[in-house]
């Protein structure tokens, strides 16, 4: 497990169709019909380079988001001359590349570190391993789930809090939606990284642009 790939995949050129969230380099195309996306979808799965990978595609109804991996530790250096040519593809079939709507949800399941039970939470949801603190839908269509230690000094015994994962450019936008929509910043100390916000019952979710929106004094 690095963190070399995904360091190397953003400070690449000619990849402004993509975005990297936990889930690694993401991208989503619209295209004018379901058609045109199934086409799309066809041609970059045609792609020398895409076969055997655990890369994921996606369509709903005009777009077609692709990952080229499940983990962000697991971006590798390859994975940015492939980014650059399946926008290539998506270019040639007059896909639009759509970074504002690039975005993942992640459950995030914290408990003390002798209480932490992943493999109860891969077990009843039907999950994959992913690493050794994580979980992923089998099937890529559900959130994946994550394992958080808690501080051993902190009275909790467990929590649970959402993660939404968007591009940097974004980040700020969604917050302040948030903000809007009724919510509060709970905690701001690590933005433009990412923000904990909680809604009227003390309901937490954090915004994140990381790593697309790391920290310099942390990269």
């Amino acid at each position: 497990m690095s963190d070399q790939g995904w360091k190397e995949f953003l400070a690449a050129e000619g990849l402004d169709d993509w975005v990297v969230l936990h889930g690694g380099p993401t991208a989503v195309f619209q295209t004018k019909t379901l058609a045109d996306a199934a086409i799309l979808a066809q041609a970059i799965a045609q792609h020398p380079g895409l076969d055997g990978t655990p890369a994921h595609m996606s369509i709903l109804t005009k777009s077609l988001t692709i990952r080229l991996t499940r983990e962000v530790w697991n971006t590798e250096v390859e994975h940015i001359e492939l980014a650059r040519e399946i926008s290539k593809i998506a270019k040639s079939l007059a896909a639009v590349a759509a970074p504002s709507m690039v975005q993942e949800v992640q459950f995030a399941i914290a408990a003390k570190p002798d209480a932490i039970d992943v493999g109860f939470w891969r077990a009843v949801l039907g999950y994959q391993p992913m690493l050794d603190d994580a979980g992923i839908d089998p099937l890529g269509i559900s959130s994946n789930v994550w394992m958080q230690d808690l501080n051993v000094d902190k009275p909790l015994r467990h929590a649970m809090h959402i993660d939404v994962s968007v591009s940097k450019e974004h980040a700020q936008s969604r917050v302040d939606a948030a903000v809007a929509a009724g919510g509060v910043i709970v905690d701001s100390s690590e933005a433009p990284s990412w923000w904990v916000l909680a809604d009227r019952s003390g309901n937490k979710v954090c915004v994140v642009a990381w790593p697309d929106g790391a920290k310099a004094s942390k990269g």
